[in-house]
This record gives C-alpha cells, structure tokens and sequence, in this order.
C-alpha cells in the first residue's frame, strides 16, 4: 500500500514539473515571437497563482499568464495583514542585487570601515561631483562612528569619457583610495593615474540593478535608498542606534 502512495507521489511530481517546464517553454516560443534573441534568463512561477515572473538579464521583471498571451510590466504587490502592500517585485530585484554586490572583492571597492564593533554595512554608488554624494561623504564618520561599514562602488553619472569617469580612474587607481575619494570629493585634483580599473563595470552594474542617479546606497540586503540621507536617518532604517 505504501508503495502505491510512494509512486502516485512520485507520478503527480513528475507531472507537476513536466508541465511546468512545458508552460516555459510556452512563455519562451512567446517572447521569441518578438525577438528571437530577448534576454530572459529565468521563468518561474509568480507568487499569483497563474502567473509566471520572467527575470530578464536587464535585470528587468515581468509576468506573463501561462500562455504567454498577456503580459505585464510593472509592480506586483501582495497585501499582507501584518506589513500592509508588500512590492513582490521589488523584494525579487532586491534578491538579484544582493547576489550580484556580494560577488565583488573588497579591493575592487572604496571601503571606509565601521569603527568597533560592525552592526552593519552599505553599499553606496557614487559620483564624486555629485554635491549630495559629496554631502553624504562628509556623514561618513558619523555611520563609521555608529558601526556602519561603508563601502562606495562607482557610478559616474555621465558615463565613460566624462571629467567624473577620469576622476573615479584616479581614486580606484590610487595607492590610498580612500583618502583618494575624501580629497576628490572635496574638490582636489588627484594625479592622474591609468591601471586597469573597475569603474566602467560598477558603472554598467549599477544601471543593471537599478540605480538611476547618485548617491543610491544599498543595504547588505540589497534593499535600494535612492538618494541622500543624514547619518542617523540613514541608521535607523538599517536597524541601527544612532
């Protein structure tokens, strides 16, 4: 008896993951009905039942019904008793972007290290002649102060052949980047160095996963914080004593 259970267990799984497989293949001949080379990278099923989430290398959600009939490009949210309308969209691209920051070497980042005890840590992608990144530079010592470790990845916003595009190649070429970055942004001229240099990629990832301007400043969880915040704001929406 238990082994007819086991195999009509094992039957309704095989079946359950054929037809999965075929509603993305589906959703595939769709999409490629528009352009054969669009960049999905996975479909999987949405948190709506009927649904299906399709992530796009862009970085990019969108959703499709099991046909690939209807799509949508937006927000999809769920709305919980205990935390009001959640952005399941946004949850999901704070899952890629964690897992795309945390694959980058702290020598290939600008790091201004909790003092003490580290409670947390941010990412922060900047552009050195961005007077509110320049303004949240000068409340790095307070979040160090509070035991938040700030690591700055590049993100000039003209984009490569810019004066901010040279002046990020001096600061990530420079033997001290960090007081590179702390004399830049006040203003000084840094020597002009060439090395092989991480700007353009930080660049290109930062557009991949969503930053659109400067300072954006991430969470270890890849929570996005478009723009500029005092200090001890900054603290408590990590989850930190100011």
């Amino acid at each position: 008896m238990r082994s007819k259970i086991f195999m009509a267990g094992v039957l309704l799984l095989v079946s359950t993951l054929v037809a999965a497989d075929d509603v993305k293949d589906v959703i595939m001949k769709q999409l490629q009905k528009i352009d054969q080379n669009i960049p999905v990278v996975s479909v999987n099923a949405a948190p709506l039942k009927g649904m299906y989430e399709i992530e796009l290398s862009s970085g990019e959600i969108i959703y499709s019904d099991a046909k690939g009939e209807y799509f949508l490009l937006g927000q999809m949210y769920q709305l919980s008793d205990d935390k009001g309308f959640v952005n399941l969209t946004e949850e999901k691209m704070d899952d890629q972007r964690q897992a795309q920051l945390s694959t980058i070497p702290d020598k290939e980042k600008v790091i201004f290290e909790a003092e003490g005890s580290e409670k947390t840590s941010v990412y922060v992608f900047t552009d050195v002649d961005c007077p509110y990144c320049r303004k949240l530079h000068q409340e790095v010592p307070k979040l160090q102060a509070m035991g938040i470790r700030v690591e700055y990845l590049a993100f000039p916003r003209q984009g490569p052949g810019s004066p901010a595009y040279k002046k990020m190649s001096n600061i990530w070429c420079a033997a001290d980047k960090a007081q590179a970055m702390t004399l830049s942004k006040q203003g000084k001229a840094l020597e002009n160095i060439d090395c092989n240099n991480p700007v353009l990629a930080q660049y290109e990832l930062g557009q991949k996963i969503g930053v659109t301007g400067t300072p954006a400043i991430i969470t270890k969880e890849g929570r996005l914080i478009p723009g500029y915040m005092p200090a001890e704001q900054l603290a408590i929406k990590l989850g930190v004593k100011p």
